[in-house]
């Protein structure tokens, strides 16, 4: 049996958490996809990056490989579902003034095609449905690099003020 290994490092997600209380959820996102601020550890662990964040939009990528499959040889859908959650979050994120948060409530995936090391990078795009103060919905979408529909997601979002 053939054995692998990976290194991931990433940054103290306590800075980029300290800098997110200072910003809107949009500049905050943009300074991420800029390189001003830290991804969160996920990232390193999905070989994700953000792209683009724009009002009610957010643009990440990712490239899957082996550390990814599930036993029967394609990228687990934790891998979909991660991607997702992400980028329907921070859509959602970026219409989030100064002072307020969100989390996750529920992400619903619809997997379409199978993901693998040689599928290359992959494209998540969300964009919000419906913002809110208390509650905000988000859609997404997975594709290959020839636009390739892989997945969509629709995601429900508790919004709350921090600080």
């Amino acid at each position: 049996m053939t054995e692998s290994s990976k290194k991931i490092t990433w940054q103290d997600p306590s800075e980029g958490a300290a800098k997110a209380l200072t910003m809107s959820g949009l500049d905050y996102l943009r300074a991420m996809a800029n390189g001003e601020v830290p991804m969160a550890p996920i990232s390193a662990l999905m070989n994700m990056t953000a792209l683009r964040a724009e009002p009610g939009e957010m643009f990440m990528e990712a490239q899957p490989d082996t550390s990814q499959y599930n036993p029967i040889g394609s990228v687990h859908g934790g891998f979909y579902a991660t991607l997702l959650d992400s980028v329907c979050g921070c859509a959602i994120q970026t219409t989030l003034p100064l002072g307020q948060a969100y989390t996750s409530l529920e992400i619903k995936v619809s997997f379409l095609r199978q993901i693998n090391a040689d599928t290359g990078t992959v494209y998540a795009h969300g964009w919000v449905t419906k913002p809110g103060s208390k509650a905000a919905f988000a859609e997404g979408d997975l594709r290959d690099g020839a636009g390739k529909l892989l997945a969509t997601a629709s995601s429900a979002c508790l919004v709350f003020p921090i600080g």
